[in-house]
């Protein structure tokens, strides 16, 4: 006869959560003062040593944060010889082209501010 085994050793099940879900949970209060407590921190004193080194491929494939944001979907025209320029890129060229938009909006708001 198979031994049974305890209540509190079964494993618990499996819970699949997607990208949206964690970035759209709201952030707990506890999660916000680990926050605050990190960012009165100096960079020199946070340790990062545990932290694995990313490869030139993880780097390559890195997105700025403000692309993650919420998008509108829009239609407009751009000319043959600039749609051709930003495919001849490499894929992506619609990411491009918002890249491009955000960084102008971004240099905007710095002459504004300055």
């Amino acid at each position: 006869m198979a031994k049974k085994l305890p209540a509190s050793s079964r494993p618990e099940k499996l819970v699949r959560m997607s990208a949206e879900r964690i970035f759209n949970e709201p952030v707990t209060k506890t999660q916000r003062e680990r926050l605050a407590r990190l960012a009165q921190k100096p960079d020199s004193e946070i340790d990062v040593s545990d932290m694995p080194s990313l490869t030139d491929e993880q780097l390559a494939q890195m997105v700025p944060f403000r692309l993650r944001s919420k998008t509108t979907l829009i239609s407009f025209r751009v000319q043959n010889d600039v749609l051709a320029w930003l495919r001849s890129k490499g894929p992506g060229h619609l990411s491009r082209i918002n890249a491009i938009l955000a960084n102008v909006m971004d240099a905007e708001e710095r002459l504004k501010s300055a």
